[in-house]
């Protein structure tokens, strides 16, 4: 342990170093005179302790302890006069662990003082840290509510939606991954899948925003790249450093004509799962939103989807963790070969088999650093025998 004494006098610090010699044996004692220099000192370091006099040639009262507070976020023990004990207890309500009475102090009753100040400022930082944390787990609940919604489909289901996320390791926060899906009035089915660069309540706040914006262009009747132009602009207007892009990928899916549209800004390709087997499909694209503001372009790709073929959509975090002991990356190609891997039937499983292998393989670094949101889709059974009575 390490105590900090500030005490002009001589006399009373060879006092307290007797006391400290008594009652902790071992315990290294520091003395500075004035709180400038105790404030110098806490700069380079920080003590277990601070014992502190109320009368110092730079200070006196509550205003020495104050300073020392304002210094380093350290257990405080007052020092007072025979008749000042209303001083020391003033002290203790501004934020100081325990006051002692000069002259009235036995070395069993410093140790005892000076363990249970630290203990209790310990108490103070758990309990301080525990707040934050607290607040933490509601902003983070609030992002999440925005960021990954629960899917709008307005009358009989046409797809079957399965959606997960898992924030990365190194974030206590969430990420900028976003996803929604949307089916109008007439059972045509809108899907966005989102990356926001970078990490932290900014990029979640605009993926936020951009999901938001997206679910109201989709109600508007806004699609294809004047969609994309769009969100573009949201972007631009939200972001909060002008480097900030996002990766994109939007599908229209009709189910009269099992036709999905595909639009895809710098994000990754997707995989098509059928009774065959995975593969990795990519169609072409454009770059990702605030890369080019106002001179990109996006084309529109359109496949036919049979019945039973699911769409797996995701973010890179997925794919950009370690894969095993070395510093290799999964990558594309091990996402796809993980894929294939997987044996389960139901969607649901598939995904969360896929996600769990994925962390099984980064475990040894600590598990997957980035956030990952997945989508996986599939026309819902009833239309498949709706049209198969057809």
């Amino acid at each position: 342990m390490v105590i900090l004494l500030v005490e002009d006098d001589p006399g009373d610090a060879l006092l307290v170093q007797e006391l400290v010699a008594d009652a902790a044996p071992g315990v290294t004692l520091e003395w500075v005179r004035t709180v400038t220099l105790a404030s110098q000192w806490l700069g380079t370091q920080v003590p277990d302790c601070v014992l502190l006099d109320l009368h110092l040639p730079d200070a006196r009262g509550l205003e020495a302890l104050e300073r020392i507070r304002s210094a380093a976020d350290v257990a405080v023990v007052v020092l007072t006069g025979l008749d000042e004990e209303g001083i020391g207890l003033a002290a203790v309500a501004a934020g100081a662990q325990d006051y002692l009475v000069k002259g009235r102090v036995e070395p069993e009753l410093f140790g005892r003082a000076v363990r249970y100040a630290v203990q209790r400022k310990q108490a103070e930082r758990a309990a301080a840290a525990l707040r934050v944390g607290r607040m933490q787990a509601r902003e983070n609940a609030r992002l999440e509510r925005g960021l990954l919604p629960t899917p709008l489909l307005r009358g009989e289901p046409v797809v079957d939606v399965v959606s997960r996320y898992r924030p990365g390791s190194a974030h206590s926060l969430l990420g900028g991954d976003f996803y929604d899906v949307v089916q109008d009035a007439d059972g045509v089915v809108h899907v966005v899948i989102g990356d926001v660069s970078g990490h932290g309540p900014d990029e979640a706040a605009t993926g936020v925003a951009l999901r938001l914006a997206w679910r109201t262009l989709v109600l508007s009747g806004i699609t294809g790249t004047r969609q994309l132009q769009l969100l573009e602009q949201v972007l631009l207007a939200e972001r909060t450093g002008k480097h900030t892009f996002v990766t994109v990928t939007t599908l229209v899916l009709r189910p009269r004509r099992h036709a999905v549209q595909v639009m895809r800004a710098g994000h990754p390709g997707m995989l098509v799962r059928t009774a065959a087997g995975v593969d990795w499909l990519e169609v072409s694209g454009g770059p990702a939103l605030g890369f080019a503001p106002g001179q990109a372009d996006w084309p529109i790709s359109e496949l036919i989807v049979p019945p039973g073929t699911g769409l797996v959509l995701f973010t890179d975090g997925l794919y950009e963790g370690h894969s095993g002991a070395g510093d290799d990356r999964l990558g594309e190609e091990g996402l796809l070969a993980l894929a294939g891997e997987v044996d389960a039937r139901e969607p649901a499983v598939f995904v969360d088999e896929l996600i769990g292998r994925a962390e099984a393989l980064a475990e040894r670094h600590g598990g997957l650093d980035d956030d990952i949101a997945v989508l996986y889709l599939r026309w819902n059974d009833d239309l498949r025998e709706r049209d198969h009575r057809a």
